[in-house]
């Protein structure tokens, strides 16, 4: 299994520190409002690398924290709590805030058929943690005081800018006009970071009493200290959006590796950006939408998760209404061959040619998957396979051992891509009206009354959604 590693900028063959084991952290959501469909697509790409460890028989330990505290509106050095902001805005406290967001997101992950992390855990209930290292951090002569709070020294880290390939004097260079300009007074260097922020006397929420003072974590510290309390000072995969490289992901790497003295991560693992109709997508621009918004407009959630894995990971994407429209209708015909293919009881032998083939796209749908998640090509095999399948039903040559070779096949690729094949295999009883207008059709075609099967076939579509195909070995119904 090859993946592409932001850190080195090669893909490479991955291998994990324990035996058949793999220790795996996500960046989590900042819950202070909807998470909109941009930021899901990174965690429909987490989903997906955890599926194909899995799929390769490793225990997969998954953490991703959720932000509740510390993170700063616009990720600058200064300006309000963005918890703190929208619950002065809402008249409500932070936390509640981010109780309501944190049950709105994970709600939105399970519609999308993410499985939960083994562990998510909220930086609040991980200050301790935090201090902890912070106090590591001090011990080893990377921190200083400013006015607003502990700040981390990047110039006394040498592998700063690694993970963007950008060296530290040249990072700082580029900075400079940049959003990280304005910088709180007693600062040394445009890239550092703040670890632990001093809170006004009035500040009576989200704060806690420390060596350094009363305050509040800086972002930046609470996914080292969770990660670290969880997988250890050395794990395999960070996954997390490209937003992340430059400041966040690297901030980690320096306070992780600057406190311990070991290597952090082996694999960064980042997915780009998901543009609207060619422009980034931002709460600011007011042009982002949630998935309670593509549900209004008649998308299913299985219907973005198609949509996202249509694009390789490493790829910017451009969601247009077209897209999305054309990923539905996708996504629906996919379950609709499942259900039409699970119902079929026709006997006789399976082919052999037929069953290689079939085995053949499951190989090629598997190495395309390990080749650093090539999700385009791997649907491209999956739709292969269905092409092949219906020639074979069209000709009267699918039997009952047939279907259950591709109904298995189609279970294993479900098990990477998530988007919910069991869930269609199998068929609802029919009502006892339709089961009777199906009968009843079957008589007048076995009898040559053409005339009124078609009738009985529109009558069933109209009425109850029910298409009626006829083949070789008789016919079949679906739902549409």
């Amino acid at each position: 299994m090859k993946l592409y590693n932001t850190l080195t900028r090669k893909k490479s063959d991955f291998k994990a520190i324990k035996e058949k084991e793999v220790r795996m952290y996500s960046c989590g959501p900042t819950v202070y409002s909807h998470a909109h469909i941009g930021n899901l697509r990174a965690y429909i790409i987490s989903d997906t690398l955890r599926r194909m460890f899995e799929h390769r028989s490793y225990k997969v330990i998954h953490v991703m924290n959720i932000t509740d505290v510390g993170h700063l509106v616009g990720d600058g050095s200064l300006g309000e709590d963005k918890l703190k902001q929208t619950a002065r805005i809402e008249h409500k406290s932070a936390k509640e805030i981010a109780k309501e967001y944190e049950r709105l997101f994970l709600k939105d992950i399970k519609k999308i058929g993410i499985k939960m992390p083994s562990i998510i855990a909220r930086a609040t209930d991980h200050i301790p943690q935090m201090l902890n290292l912070i106090e590591s951090l001090e011990r080893r002569g990377y921190l200083y005081k400013a006015e607003t709070g502990i700040y981390f020294d990047t110039s006394k880290f040498k592998d700063y800018g690694n993970l963007s390939g950008t060296d530290f004097k040249r990072l700082n260079s580029s900075l400079i006009g940049g959003a990280r300009i304005e910088r709180p007074s007693g600062t040394r260097n445009i890239t550092d970071f703040a670890v632990w922020r001093f809170s006004p006397e009035k500040e009576k929420e989200m704060v806690w009493d420390s060596k350094y003072g009363r305050g509040f974590p800086g972002w930046h510290i609470e996914c080292s200290a969770i990660s670290m309390e969880y997988l250890g000072n050395h794990f395999d995969v960070h996954t997390g959006g490209v937003d992340h490289i430059q400041i966040h992901h690297q901030n980690e790497i320096a306070q992780s590796e600057g406190a311990t003295g070991e290597k952090f991560v082996n694999f960064w693992v980042h997915n780009e950006f998901l543009k609207v109709n060619g422009s980034k997508m931002s709460k600011s621009l007011h042009n982002t939408y949630t998935i309670e918004d593509l549900e209004g407009m008649g998308i299913s959630p299985q219907g973005y998760r198609y949509f996202v894995l249509t694009g390789h990971y490493r790829s910017i994407m451009n969601m247009t209404k077209e897209a999305l429209g054309n990923a539905q209708r996708t996504i629906a015909s996919i379950h609709s061959f499942i259900e039409r293919i699970s119902g079929y009881d026709a006997e006789g032998k399976p082919d052999r040619e037929f069953i290689e083939e079939i085995a053949s796209l499951e190989r090629e749908f598997f190495e395309w998957m390990e080749d650093d998640m090539n999700t385009p090509e791997a649907l491209a095999s999956l739709h292969a396979l269905i092409s092949v399948v219906n020639k074979c039903h069209s000709t009267g040559k699918l039997s009952k051992a047939g279907r259950d070779a591709v109904m298995a096949t189609l279970l294993k690729m479900d098990s990477v891509l998530g988007l919910s094949f069991k869930e269609h295999t199998e068929t609802k009883p029919l009502a006892a009206e339709p089961k009777r207008l199906i009968e009843e059709r079957e008589k007048a075609r076995q009898s040559g009354d053409f005339k009124s099967a078609d009738e009985i076939r529109q009558e069933l579509k109209e009425r109850f959604g029910i298409i009626v195909e006829d083949g070789k070995n008789g016919s079949v119904w679906r739902r549409q």
